[in-house]
């Protein structure tokens, strides 16, 4: 089952819309994904994540209810995140990084 299409296009990762912040790439590998968000500096980072974990988490369990069989325990997600800023560091650069992260190393 491909989980990642149906994750990048859910209401889950369109909440981002919620906060006043834009998407501007997502991808991942089979444990994680990355997003690189635009969002105003009034937006608590952590209730970003928070929104989007628990907001995708629902909708996956909820179209997919054999995903449950997968998890450790109840979470769908780490309670843990890395955030950093790219302040300075050309957002094309970053957009390559996510996009490869698919990609073999």
């Amino acid at each position: 089952m491909e989980i990642q299409p149906k994750l990048k296009n859910s209401y889950g990762v369109q909440r981002t819309l919620t906060f006043e912040a834009e998407l501007a790439e997502f991808d991942g590998e089979d444990d994680h994904v990355h997003l690189l968000v635009h969002y105003p500096p009034k937006v608590a980072i952590s209730s970003l994540v928070n929104s989007l974990k628990g907001a995708s988490s629902r909708i996956l369990r909820t179209k997919h209810p054999e995903i449950r069989s997968k998890l450790w325990g109840n979470a769908l997600w780490s309670p843990s995140y890395f955030a950093a800023s790219c302040d300075g560091t050309p957002i094309g650069i970053i957009k390559q990084y996510i996009q490869q992260q698919q990609t073999p190393h």
